[in-house]
């Protein structure tokens, strides 16, 4: 009951949820149950994950998947959550390292990936995409003082930060979740880093207001596997760790979703018919459809 009452508000706003996103409600810190979901993980020698969760239940969300990468002059994070997690974060590094956090990376605009930047010293580096800079920029949470959570560089199409085994490739490959995505490749532990680009398994939160694209999607997609011929594990925005062929998978759904919408709204049916009679979970196992009417919604809007 408790889950339906959470997507119907998220429908209700156009399934896109991105007030929650951007400004989360949320308690003054960490729920007791979020505390307990939200556990640090290792992905590979080096690497480690702060486990987010689905966002369908706020009582346990604390936002998405957090990468923590060692080098030999500090740790690199990736995406802070919700506001208010900052200490939570770094109690869970130092359980794992005691050297200090040097970067921040943020994977895209949305507060439960940048939610907690200024908890951060100012000494901290943090680096975007050029255009989720601009995106954050227009969030009440970077106004005044917050400004200092905002990225301090950026970069347009590739970036590459550290060397050797410390190397981080940034790369952006264009529209999709919103228009300043970036995917994160660990090249000496063939781990690629998604954001929400691929969230979970089903139809994707698509940010209008963010420059985000349902049509363009899977061709976004698809540049990021070209470049994962030496990654074997992804981690995604709010699930569990994931594969290349997943990623390849996804890119497909993303066409499949796009035509079937496309033949929805050729037949003369309505956002809301389509989305209710588009069923791509018999060929996609394993996959939902809690997030299709926002997305149809926005791809129809996309095709006018």
């Amino acid at each position: 009951m408790k889950r339906a009452l959470v997507l119907s508000v998220l429908i209700a706003v156009g399934g896109l949820s991105l007030a929650a996103y951007q400004q989360p409600p949320q308690p003054a810190g960490p729920t007791p149950g979020a505390l307990a979901a939200t556990k640090i993980e290792k992905v590979k020698d080096n690497l480690y994950m702060i486990t987010g969760s689905d966002p369908t239940d706020r009582s346990l969300f604390s936002g998405g998947n957090t990468g923590v990468f060692i080098t030999d002059n500090g740790v690199v994070v990736v995406d802070t959550k919700l506001t208010g997690w900052g200490q939570v974060l770094l109690d869970r590094i130092k359980t794992v390292t005691n050297k200090p956090v040097t970067t921040i990376i943020n994977t895209h605009t949305h507060g439960d990936h940048t939610g907690s930047n200024n908890m951060f010293p100012a000494t901290v580096e943090i680096v975007a995409h050029e255009n989720t800079k601009a995106n954050m920029e227009k969030m009440d949470a970077f106004k005044g003082d917050g400004a200092k959570g905002l990225p301090k560089k950026t970069y347009k199409d590739k970036m590459t930060l550290g060397s050797g085994k410390d190397r981080v490739d940034l790369y952006y490959f264009g529209r999709g979740h919103t228009n300043g995505d970036t995917w994160i490749v660990y090249p000496s532990v063939r781990v690629m880093q998604t954001g929400d680009m691929f969230a979970w398994k089903d139809a994707p939160l698509l940010d209008k207001a963010n420059g985000g694209s349902g049509v363009e999607y899977a061709a976004t997609v698809r540049k990021a596997v070209a470049v994962a011929n030496n990654v074997d594990t992804l981690i995604v925005g709010h699930s569990p760790l994931r594969t290349v062929p997943e990623l390849k998978e996804y890119a497909q759904y993303m066409d499949d979703l796009v035509a079937a919408v496309k033949q929805a709204k050729a037949a003369g049916k309505s956002a809301a018919d389509a989305a209710a009679s588009i069923d791509l979970m018999t060929k996609y196992k394993g996959y939902k459809k809690e997030r299709q009417t926002g997305a149809v919604q926005v791809i129809y809007d996309e095709l006018k």
